[in-house]
């Protein structure tokens, strides 16, 4: 399903991972970014053009459900940035992007996807997107990354960079990345959110199931939670598993 129109824009809670030369930025800068938006969920997609239509700091130039369809849309439509999400049917977002970028270098990729696991958001970069925004972002931080990627910057929603820089650098995560949680405690997080039991868990760590069992308990009160299902739900907020 694909659509052109017309278009207007606004501002952010992301974090620029470029510093960028703000004279040079502006001269680069379109007076107004005309935007292409990609998404397969038709509901969240059709809303979130009418909201950016609103603002006369971008143009929408068109939307489309697929990503072989955003690819031949770009060469059409000439957008300078595409709005993409990372899961769709066909041609997903990750290899769309390498495709427009490969091809048409002055157009720039900003993902945007419902989940922030670090592997998927440096996934993303190497395939050449200029950033990576969660779909539950202020429709300002959208608007602020959609300009900042144009003038040349790159993006990521304030709610992973420190997970993906850190990634990047090969240290171990932040306490303060999972409210208090110990190196060992999201390790165990991460495989019981991926449907692991208790016993397997301890075999795969060489640990005692009593352990694993303190392990959990220490999860549960430091986040303020009560059963499994709540440690799965915490577990895919903070990207450590890909749903």
């Amino acid at each position: 399903m694909t659509r052109a129109g017309v278009a207007e824009p606004t501002t952010l809670i992301a974090t620029n991972i470029d510093s960028v030369d703000t004279a040079r930025a502006e001269r680069a800068r379109p007076a107004v970014p005309r935007v292409l938006v990609v998404d397969d969920q038709h509901l969240f997609r059709s809303g979130l053009v009418k909201l950016l239509e609103n603002d006369p700091r971008i143009q929408i130039v068109g939307d489309t459900d697929d990503g072989s369809e955003a690819v031949r849309l770009v060469g059409i439509l000439r957008p300078d940035v595409v709005l993409m999400d990372v899961r769709m049917p066909n041609m997903d977002g990750l290899e769309a992007a390498q495709r427009i970028t490969a091809a048409n270098p002055g157009v720039r990729v900003l993902m945007l996807s419902g989940f922030g696991a670090e592997s998927q958001v440096v996934h993303a970069l190497n395939a050449g997107a200029s950033g990576y925004v969660i779909k539950d972002a202020p429709l300002e931080a959208i608007i602020t990354s959609i300009l900042a990627v144009v003038a040349g910057g790159r993006v990521l929603s304030e709610a992973i960079a420190d997970r993906v820089l850190t990634m990047i650098a090969g240290g171990p995560p932040a306490k303060s990345m999972y409210d208090g949680l110990t190196q060992r405690e999201v390790e165990i997080l991460r495989l019981l959110a991926a449907g692991v039991a208790n016993k397997q868990v301890a075999f795969r760590l060489k640990i005692s199931d009593k352990t694993v069992r303190n392990h959990i308990s220490h999860i549960y009160e430091k986040l303020n939670i009560y059963d499994r299902s709540q440690a799965v739900l915490y577990a895919v907020r903070k990207g450590l598993v890909e749903v």
